[in-house]
């Protein structure tokens, strides 16, 4: 015959620390199963913009049957030593570099001084370097980027003997820029407070050891 069994649930903040902390770990275990990072990708692609970087698409399927297209922008992380972001584009002088990311993101050093070395390689090279950005390898991160730079002149003068090194290692910095700016969200959103104000938010009830009711 069927039974009836009695459980007393708790709110987060109704359970003991132990409880709590166990209550969190199962929120964050499925917390992430969408595209969480998709506002970091969306400020890295205007960036992207104004420092000259074309980032390179690939055609993504939509659950309707459709496909829309969204940046070559990969990452793995945040626990291996092998962990980082990368991204695959063209690269291209942009005016007015400096001023514009400064406009754009006022309290970021990293990203000015990123513009200031672009902007002096390409003023030591009159403005014609350009590279080209290919994902190598299986893993993700700024070494896995494969970088190619020339000079477009119409003389056919050589770069400097810098431009090379110079360009690769500022978009390397870049891809180190996002990568830091992905781990910052991530650890924002599996923090204690944020992940608390969701469990409250959902309403979520749990039995008195943390395990998840319903």
């Amino acid at each position: 015959m069927p039974e009836i069994i009695e459980t007393t649930v708790y709110r987060l903040d109704e359970l003991s620390e132990a409880a709590k902390e166990k209550a969190r770990a199962w929120y964050r275990e499925g917390a992430f199963d969408h595209d969480w990072f998709e506002f970091v990708y969306d400020d890295f692609e205007r960036i992207c913009e104004i420092l000259g970087v074309e980032l390179k698409t690939r055609a993504v399927r939509l659950m309707g049957g459709g496909t829309r297209q969204k940046p070559c922008i990969r990452f793995s992380g945040f626990w291996s030593q092998g962990d980082g972001a990368c991204f695959e584009g063209h690269y291209r002088y942009a005016p007015g570099v400096v001023a514009r990311i400064r406009d754009y993101a006022p309290m970021d050093a990293e990203l000015h001084r990123i513009a200031a070395a672009l902007q002096a390689v390409q003023r030591r090279n009159f403005f014609q370097l350009r590279a080209t950005i290919v994902h190598r390898d299986r893993y993700y991160h700024e070494y896995c980027m494969a970088i190619s730079v020339e000079r477009d002149s119409p003389s056919y003068q050589e770069m400097t003997v810098d431009a090379e090194e110079a360009v690769t290692e500022a978009l390397r910095d870049l891809a180190r820029w996002l990568y830091r700016q992905l781990e910052r969200e991530y650890e924002y959103l599996t923090s204690d407070v944020v992940v608390d104000e969701a469990i409250i938010a959902n309403e979520y009830t749990f039995t008195a050891g943390g395990r998840r009711f319903g």
